[in-house]
């Protein structure tokens, strides 16, 4: 299996950057994971967008998600068509994603996608890769991701507070993809990220095998980086766009 950075920008990007995405490859099977603006132009660096294979939107927040619409038109007017791709996130997610297209964009969306709600808990399969789910403490329905294939592991954490949730379904993984977003935290900002110590220890009650660090909103990127390894005894790096990571 092998993670390939898209943009690790928190909530909003910084000057040629990209927020929230990935790319999960196995096998030959491509997975686009989180959609945040800019990640499209470079999704294309790696992969044409008629080759990806499935998507996997981890919940509502724009910044998760808004280049699903240019990706959805580039398909659209393939000469030819596209084959629907299958396109998984959280239950409600299509309501969101289709009230900015005409006539509540239902119908629209379902010309390029093949809509699988997933309910927190759920486990579903893509090409060669099981993913497991679990909820986030996020104020939206938000997924974590555990990514599985044959005896490869990789988790992600998406957006979200501190939480035994997240613990759980990452035990053991061989790579913890987990949110970073502040350097210190606050009463407000645990009830909607992690700061880098918290990822730290989370990652070491988890026992993952590495860290890396995204959804980064401080200018002192390695500050993040030194409080994360601070409390987590393994390798911690930051996620970096164009970076590819074999596990």
């Amino acid at each position: 299996m092998e993670l390939t950075v898209l943009g690790s920008d928190g909530t909003w990007p910084r000057a040629g950057g990209a927020a929230s995405g990935y790319l999960v490859r196995d096998q030959g099977h491509t997975i686009w994971v989180d959609a945040g603006t800019g990640t499209m132009a470079n999704l294309q660096r790696h992969v044409d967008v008629l080759h990806v294979d499935a998507m996997v939107i981890s919940h509502a927040h724009p910044d998760h998600f808004v280049d699903l619409y240019p990706f959805y038109y580039s398909r659209l007017f393939q000469p030819d068509g596209a084959v629907p791709l299958p396109l998984f996130g959280p239950v409600g997610f299509l309501e969101v994603a289709s009230s900015i297209m005409r006539n509540g964009g239902t119908e629209d969306l379902g010309r390029v996608f093949q809509w699988h709600p997933v309910v927190p808990g759920a486990t579903f399969e893509t090409g060669p890769v099981r993913v497991r789910t679990a909820p986030m403490r996020h104020p939206v329905p938000t997924l974590e991701i555990r990514f599985e294939s044959d005896s490869t592991t990789l988790g992600y954490s998406a957006d979200t507070g501190p939480t035994d949730e997240l613990i759980r379904l990452v035990e053991g993984v061989d790579l913890l993809l987990t949110e970073a977003t502040v350097m210190e935290a606050t009463t407000r900002s645990t009830e909607l990220h992690l700061s880098a110590a918290q990822a730290g220890e989370h990652a070491s009650r988890a026992g993952a095998g590495r860290l890396m660090l995204t959804h980064l909103r401080a200018s002192d990127r390695e500050g993040l980086r030194e409080r994360a390894a601070a409390e987590f005894n393994g390798t911690v790096s930051l996620a970096e766009i164009g970076e590819a990571t074999s596990l």
